[in-house]
């Protein structure tokens, strides 16, 4: 039987590259949603803006609703499609809906901690950030596609 080679984690560069093309997407679709929000809100007669923490839930929570729907569905988000990386869970299968929510709520605590949870990478023997150990996933790097 033939064993798989494990495939090598992306490097951080490359990541952040990811990060920054899926950044655009994800202040298009928070602006969406706001923007559905307060459309809805004068609808039924509100005449103030959102309270501010709702804006900011409707700002998280389409965030989060976005890297998990990608992650679950095929492990890439449209950044990571574009730059070879793919989210996968210990054994390399596909990430389920709690491994997901949880590698978005370290990835949040990540950023709040000023990026320190990114920066872990660098001591990690395996690469890993705080959100790779909360979820059980981790990134890999996957190979160039043979030219058809």
């Amino acid at each position: 039987m033939e064993e798989k080679t494990p495939l090598p984690p992306p490097s951080f560069g490359r990541h952040l590259i990811a990060m920054f093309y899926d950044l655009f997407l994800v202040v298009a679709v928070v602006a969406v949603v706001n923007a559905l929000a307060l459309a809805l809100e004068a609808r039924l007669g509100g005449d103030h803006l959102l309270a501010p923490l709702t804006v900011q839930l409707l700002s998280l929570g389409s965030t989060w609703g976005f890297f998990c729907l990608f992650w679950h569905s095929n492990g890439q988000t449209l950044g990571m499609q574009a730059w070879r990386i793919q989210l996968v869970n210990l054994d390399g299968g596909a990430p389920g809906w709690a491994a997901a929510l949880k590698r978005c709520a370290g990835a949040t605590l990540s950023l709040a901690c000023f990026g320190s949870g990114y920066l872990w990478r660098f001591i990690d023997a395996r690469n890993l950030y705080w959100h790779d150990h909360l979820s059980g996933t981790h990134l890999v790097q996957l190979p160039k596609q043979p030219a058809a």
